[in-house]
C-alpha cells in the first residue's frame, strides 16, 4: 500500500474529523483523482514534440497518457479541427497516492524560487488546480534526453464540498500551500 495512503487512512481521517466536526468516517472529504495534461500546441510548428511529451508524462506518472485532439480550429494557434496538442493522464487509487507523496516530497522542492502554491486556485467546489512550468523537476526525468521544456498543469480532484475543507485535506496530505496576508497577521 502506498505510505500516503497508509497515512491517510491512520492520521488524517482522525484529524479531519476533529478539525471538521464530523463524526461519520465516510464524510471525510478524500481525493479521488488528479488530472495531468500537458498541452503542445500545433503539430505544424514541430511534429516532435508531441511524442516527447507522451514519453516525459510516462516516465513521470507511470501510465501510459491518452493523446488529446483539438475540438475547433483556433487560426491564431495554428490548429484545425482534430490535429493531436495534447496529452493527459487520470491517476487514482494507489498509484495516485504515490504520484501525490512524489510530486509533494521531491519535485516541488526542486521548484526554483519556490514559496509556496497559490491558496486561491481553487474553483469553488473543492478542486485545486496548480501548474508546473517544467518537467525536469521530476527525477524520472533524465536531464540528458530533454529536447523541450514543457510545462504541465495538475488538477486535484476531492469529494469535498467546499474549498475550505478541500484546503484542509489537501495540507494534511503535505500540499505546500503559500501564506495569505490573513495568515500572516
Amino acid at each position: 500500500m502506498a505510505r500516503l495512503l497508509e497515512r491517510y487512512k491512520t492520521e488524517i481521517v482522525p484529524e479531519l474529523m476533529e478539525v471538521l466536526g464530523t463524526k461519520n468516517p465516510m464524510a471525510i472529504p478524500r481525493l479521488e483523482k488528479m488530472l495531468v495534461s500537458m498541452g503542445t500546441g500545433s503539430p505544424t510548428q514541430d511534429k516532435n514534440r508531441l511524442p516527447a511529451a507522451v514519453s516525459d508524462l510516462a516516465q513521470i506518472t507511470g501510465q501510459k497518457p491518452q493523446v488529446r485532439r483539438a475540438h475547433r480550429a483556433v487560426s491564431n494557434f495554428k490548429t484545425r479541427r482534430g490535429y493531436e496538442i495534447g496529452c493527459r493522464v487520470t491517476l487514482r487509487g494507489k498509484r495516485m497516492y504515490e504520484f501525490l507523496d512524489r510530486l509533494v516530497n521531491a519535485a516541488i522542492p526542486r521548484l526554483r524560487d519556490f514559496r509556496g502554491l497559490n491558496p486561491r486556485s481553487f474553483d469553488g467546489r473543492g478542486n485545486y488546480s496548480m501548474g508546473i512550468p517544467d518537467q525536469s523537476i521530476f527525477a524520472e526525468i533524465d536531464l540528458s534526453n530533454i529536447t523541450y521544456n514543457q510545462g504541465m498543469n495538475i488538477t486535484f480532484v476531492t469529494s469535498a464540498r467546499d474549498d475550505s475543507s478541500a484546503r484542509e485535506l489537501l495540507k494534511r496530505l503535505g500540499v505546500p500551500f503559500r501564506k495569505t496576508e490573513e495568515q500572516a497577521a
